[in-house]
């Protein structure tokens, strides 16, 4: 008898969906990790969120069965520390969720019997190695496992909440406070009794033999604010099955890192980094980490210092901190890319069509992590000095039960949080110089800092609408690309202070939800529509026009005059001029971003926009400063295609086939399974739902104002387009014109002209450079006869009106040289202020360190400062404490040559 043959990650992947599209199921590819148009969350953590409104009934979907393979991310929260990944065999931070949907069409017997057929039938998992939980008053579930399916009732165990609540917290799903809700049953995998851990329910679930594999959610009720269960119309089914835990009892296998897909990573970071020990956690580490950078990149996110930016970078440099342990000193973590191409391209083709990108991306962080532990090495040393000044200021000379110097938490915390240097490197470094870390400082700083943030940062939707809301009122039909009025649109909603009312009267502010709407609710970087609804005595003006859960437009504003009720019918007229200066710089936005490709290459991709009438602005990926001649060749590029006058065409087509034929898909916005394509000669073909020009030509002139970084690897462009452009260039014509006059010539003259005047400026700089440096070189020479003798080391601190920081270390240096083995620290004063600069030279260095020395002057006159044994510096309040710490100088010398 031949052996089975071992599924890899790839054959599973197949199989699932083969199996489910065999049984009428439309496969739909992944969806992005960022939620499109989804405030509420910061990544796709499970395999239901693109179904979010489905559920909801705020949107449709051409078909009721669904299957697909979903990518998602948890970097933190109770269930998923970032620091637990690697080290146990089941957290990760990416990871794969395979799910088969069903909107309203089959229920439960035919949901359990698929699933124990694809795990019993197509992949052949032993029946005695599964068992179930269901609901605990779920007979319904229970029945099908055991009378259909034909599992014994000890393998089939009831789940319920013992705690007294409301609703069972275990077996049971619900997507908020109220709203769909239903019961689950889990399937689960027995990996042996060699391992420990007991069932699901028992006092020793939490061990690793029982793990669950499959959950299967029934959504049959609808959960009021009172708490009770309503049934659904439309009873739906949602599944997620961990692809990475199925892989390991498939592979026969305990530990997902165990797989086909994590060993290849493993061994290639072996590879790179020079480990053999293939067990180690480091690598682990490494392997889980490049599936989530690399898909946070492809799908729009790119390191930063806030939001999903900021997840992205902690996540790289943990995974750079753990090459770090294992002793690799140049760049590596990029190079994992083409084997994740390798492994996953083929089910993600976004990943090979973004791979140069991801490459570029992660190299770029990897060599600013290296720049940050060059600079975090410096703010180290000051710190460390700062501890040890300190620990010795408070201990008597030569008192051998000296306070143990320690680096304070918030220090270690700032290193972290201000210069990314992780803090087990600072312990490191610390325990190698003697010194500990106030560990207990730190995690309070950190959570002190997690919940600022938690507390700052919580992702919540401003155009949310009340869930009974949702579900009676139908998607606004946006009729504003024929037309700018309309008459006889219904209100059909009214929300003041954002609860639902029946109507509103004159004064208050509100927003009005109409059938249908000329009004363009702010998406894509467009701005929303302002302008008026009326009718006989009734006037609200509109400010803003937004999409509140997606697919209804609010009109948001105040009632000028009369009443207005649901029901009643209104016209609606959006400001015709507003729009139309809006639409140039829109269509101009599509230009652009064709444009920056030809130019700059295909790695750039839109990262956030703002079209507004009065100007756009464009955020793109790219890792360096576009130069002079770029941009003036994207500019060119922009307005020949402008002077083509192409004519803007759309078309409506399905999602695949538009991305089949060119079209571009913009970052961070969510389309349906129809989408509207524009397309503007050969250089532009976007997906979009915006409103723009019907030729190229309408646009007129294309001018960038400005370029500039925004984050790391990314830049932004602000332009202006048609009479916005046109009074640009007589603006700038106006300042050329001044400039000249000032100069005293014409505008041609002016480049020349000031030329010149920098010339005669950098001339008299060198001047008074060289009058500063014989001044201070004959201050330091009648400086050097003051120092005076401690113990056969010479020490001289003095004060110096005018000397700056550099001036003060030229002085410095040339008195270390003249005075041989020398302690030296000058203070430069200048309106309140002191510029501190010690060095140390000759034999004095064996004892007397420069940084530890200034750390302990400045913190006497409220300041700061560190640096090397040989040269350090700093500054604080000029004053009598600057008096009196310089005047302590030889005695703390002396103090040291004791120790």
């Amino acid at each position: 008898m031949s052996t089975p043959k071992i599924p890899t990650t790839a054959d599973i992947r197949r199989d699932f969906l083969e199996f489910f599209a065999s049984r009428g199921h439309t496969i739909v590819p992944s969806a992005s990790l960022v939620p499109g148009n989804d405030p509420t969350l910061l990544f796709t953590n499970s395999g239901m969120v693109p179904f979010k409104d489905v559920f909801l009934g705020a949107e449709k979907r051409s078909y009721v069965r669904a299957a697909d393979v979903q990518r998602c991310l948890r970097a933190g929260g109770k269930h998923n520390d970032l620091d637990q990944v690697g080290y146990t065999a089941r957290h990760h931070t990416f990871f794969e969720m395979l799910g088969n949907w069903s909107f309203g069409d089959y229920f439960k017997g035919d949901a359990i019997a698929w699933a124990w057929e694809l795990l019993t039938g197509v992949w052949k998992i032993p029946a005695a190695r599964l068992l179930v939980t269901v609901y605990h008053d779920d007979d319904e579930a229970y029945g099908i496992w055991r009378d259909v399916v034909g599992l014994p009732p000890e393998r089939i165990i009831r789940i319920g909440d013992n705690k007294g609540a409301p609703y069972a917290s275990d077996n049971f799903w619900q997507m908020a406070d109220t709203g769909p809700c239903g019961p689950c049953t889990e399937i689960f995998y027995d990996h042996g009794a060699h391992i420990a851990g007991g069932p699901p329910g028992s006092p020793d679930e939490d061990g690793d033999r029982f793990i669950e594999i499959w959950n299967l959610v029934f959504m049959q009720f609808d959960r009021q604010p009172d708490g009770a269960l309503l049934p659904l119309p439309a009873p739906c089914v949602d599944t997620g099955m961990g692809l990475e835990r199925l892989a390991a009892v498939l592979q026969h296998v305990h530990g997902n890192y165990e797989i086909d897909l994590f060993q290849a990573l493993i061994r290639k970071a072996g590879e790179f980094t020079n480990t053999t020990d293939l067990e180690n956690k480091s690598l682990r580490v490494i392997a889980d980490h490049i599936r989530a950078c690399s898909f946070l990149i492809v799908d729009g996110v790119l390191p930063s210092n806030e939001g999903r930016g900021y997840v992205l970078r902690r996540i790289i440099r943990r995974a750079l901190r753990h090459g770090w342990m294992l002793g690799v000193r140049e760049p590596f973590f990029h190079k994992l890319v083409g084997t994740l191409d390798e492994l996953m391209g083929a089910a993600y083709p976004e990943l090979t069509r973004n791979r140069e990108l991801v490459e570029r991306a992660l190299r770029a962080e990897e060599d600013r992590f290296a720049e940050t532990l060059d600079s975090g090495m410096r703010i180290f040393d000051e710190i460390a000095a700062r501890a040890v000044g300190s620990a010795s200021s408070s201990a008597a000379p030569g008192d051998a039960s000296a306070p143990h110097a320690t680096i304070a938490g918030a220090d270690a915390f700032r290193l972290y949080d201000t210069y990314g240097f992780p803090v087990d490197l600072t312990a490191d470094i610390a325990r190698e110089r003697g010194l500990s870390v106030d560990m207990a400082g730190f995690d309070a700083a950190m959570a002190h800092q997690r919940e600022t943030a938690r507390a700052a940062g919580k992702f919540s939707s401003a155009t949310g609408l009340p869930a009974d809301l949702v579900a009676r009122l139908q998607p606004t039909e946006f009729i504003g690309y024929e037309a700018l009025t309309a008459g006889g649109l219904e209100v059909v909603a009214l929300l003041r202070d954002g609860r639902p009312v029946d109507s509103i009267a004159a004064g208050d502010e509100a927003v009005v939800f109409l059938d249908r709407t000329p009004f363009y609710a702010e998406s894509g970087g467009q701005v929303g529509d302002t302008g008026e609804l009326d009718e006989q005595g009734v006037r609200f003006l509109v400010s803003d026009t937004q999409k509140y859960a997606g697919q209804f437009h609010g009109h948001v504003g105040s009632l000028a005059a009369g009443t207005l009720q649901v029901g009643d019918h209104v016209v609606a007229a959006a400001d015709g001029l507003r729009r139309g200066a809006t639409i140039l710089n829109h269509s101009a936005t599509h230009l652009l971003h064709a444009a920056l490709r030809q130019v700059l290459g295909t790695h750039v991709t839109q990262k956030g926009s703002l079209v507004a009438p009065d100007r756009l602005r464009f955020d793109f990926s790219h890792f360096q400063p576009v130069s002079a001649a770029e941009l003036a060749e994207v500019e060119r590029r922009v307005n020949a295609e402008i002077r083509a006058n192409h004519a803007a065409e759309v078309q409506h087509m399905g999602m695949q086939e538009a991305l089949d034929s060119g079209a571009m898909a913009l970052f961070g916005e969510k389309y349906g399974e129809r989408v509207r394509v524009l397309r503007m000669g050969e250089a532009s073909t976007e997906l979009c739902g915006g409103t723009h020009v019907s030729r190229t030509g309408d646009i007129g002139l294309f001018k960038i104002v400005s370029e500039g970084g925004v984050s790391a690897g990314v830049r932004r462009i602000e332009a202006v387009t048609g009479q916005g452009a046109l009074d640009h260039v007589a603006a700038e014509e106006r300042r050329l014109g001044e400039a000249a006059h000032l100069l005293g010539g014409t505008s041609a003259e002016v480049a020349d002209k000031l030329r010149g005047l920098l010339d005669r400026q950098k001339k008299l700089e060198r001047e008074m450079e060289a009058i500063k440096a014989k001044a201070a070189s004959g201050a330091t020479a009648d400086l050097a006869g003051e120092a005076i003798d401690v113990e056969g080391i010479k020490v001289l601190a003095a004060r110096l009106e005018g000397f700056d920081a550099k001036a003060l270390r030229d002085a410095v240096d040339r008195l270390k040289q003249q005075l041989g083995s020398a302690v030296v620290v000058l203070a430069g004063t200048a309106g309140g202020k002191a510029a501190l600069v010690a060095g140390v030279g000759g034999e004095a260095l064996q004892q007397v360190k420069a940084g530890e020395l200034l750390a302990h002057i400045a913190g006497q006159i409220g300041g700061k400062g560190g640096g090397r044994p040989d040269l350090a510096q700093g500054g604080g309040e000029d004053g009598q404490a600057l008096v009196a710490a310089l005047r302590g100088v030889a005695a703390w010398v002396a103090s040291r040559l004791h120790e």
